[in-house]
């Protein structure tokens, strides 16, 4: 059987449609139909098309079972042979939070560059969490409390929140000097998935009346602190804004960084984990 054939099968089984198997594996739909039919020819019919989408048949159902197996030995044998790389070159792919990516982490990535110009840093900037077992990104920045029992690494520090606000806003309407003046102010609100924060349930019990516009992400927040007050986590300090107070109400946040137990051993990972530890812990 052909390991890419089965490859792209378990694609398409996951994304449901040609359009996306084939931008996620980066081939052209007409390529990625031609292979699957090829491989259907050989198995069997695999996928019922029902409106431009790829439902399973049964065999395709069981194939599924039996491809996700051998796709995670695959992923196992890999890891293993990454995890005998002593040579600090290749591919590293770095996934961290847009509040990480937008702000200090290009400035850190670009000196290791210069360090170690063999190894390529890929970012991959998202709040989930990507599958590192099959290898989707190799080392992860992640805000939480509650790091994956399957991943390795250490906690790089502790981050506080604050009240922060633009020179803009401070010249029109003052500025606070505490958590009771808030009510004077107007807030940037929390929106989405976001609003579940501790710090904006916090907020919207409190000062629900003073919310005035809403984003379900911190960079879009501290953007939007011209016309509002902004309680962010200090790791979104923005040139030109000012931190007026801590936000006491806030349980710190815990910076970590994650990888794989099979890659801790690979030269390159290891090089990238110390030299942002180093970098982040301050």
């Amino acid at each position: 059987m052909d390991w890419n054939a089965l490859k792209i099968f378990l694609v398409i089984a996951e994304k449901r449609n040609l359009v996306d198997a084939a931008q996620s594996l980066g081939m052209s739909h007409s390529t990625v139909y031609r292979r699957l039919n090829d491989f259907e020819e050989q198995v069997g019919r695999l996928f019922e098309r029902l409106s431009g989408r790829y439902e399973l048949t049964e065999l395709g159902e069981r194939m599924l079972t039996q491809g996700r197996s051998i796709s995670h030995l695959f992923d196992d044998i890999e890891r293993q042979l990454a995890g005998q790389d002593t040579q600090p070159k290749g591919i590293v792919k770095i996934t961290a939070p847009s509040s990480f990516s937008y702000n200090d982490l290009p400035l850190h990535l670009a000196k290791f560059n210069q360090l170690y110009p063999e190894i390529q840093l890929e970012l991959l900037v998202t709040q989930l969490e990507l599958n590192m077992t099959d290898r989707q990104a190799d080392i992860a920045l992640r805000v939480t409390s509650t790091p994956p029992d399957h991943l390795v690494g250490r906690e790089i520090r502790r981050i506080k929140w604050g009240v922060y606000a633009h020179p803009d806003y401070i010249h029109r309407c003052g500025k606070p000097e505490g958590l009771t003046e808030l009510d004077e102010h107007r807030l940037i609100g929390a929106a989405g998935a976001l609003r579940s924060h501790p710090v904006f349930t916090w907020q919207d019990k409190k000062l629900s009346s003073n919310i005035g516009p809403r984003t379900d992400d911190l960079v879009a927040m501290a953007c939007l602190a011209n016309s509002g007050l902004a309680i962010l986590p200090d790791d979104l300090k923005q040139l030109g804004l000012v931190r007026l107070f801590t936000f006491e109400p806030a349980k710190e946040n815990q910076l970590w960084i994650l990888t794989h137990p099979d890659l801790r051993k690979v030269e390159r990972i290891k090089l990238v984990m110390k030299f942002l530890t180093d970098e982040l812990a301050h």
